[in-house]
């Protein structure tokens, strides 16, 4: 994956976050709540996104608790 992949995926996951009117501090927050043995900070996940190494499964979980589903469509 190149700079302008990730880069990409980092805007529209961001994107996802703002328009649902919640914050990377307010996903953290609530994440933790789910899972309280890990400690998920908004570095955390901003550092995975720019880095491309969020986890599917960790934005499935961000997907879920903005109150987005993630569907898969054929082209």
């Amino acid at each position: 994956m190149n700079n302008e992949e990730v880069n990409n995926i980092r805007n529209e996951i961001k994107s996802y976050i703002a328009a649902s009117g919640w914050t990377l501090t307010d996903v953290a927050d609530e994440m933790n709540k789910k899972n309280p043995d890990v400690n998920v900070t908004p570095q955390n996940i901003s550092n995975k996104l720019t880095r491309g190494t969020i986890k599917y499964k960790e934005v499935k979980e961000i997907a879920d608790i903005i109150g987005f589903e993630i569907k898969w469509t054929r082209k």
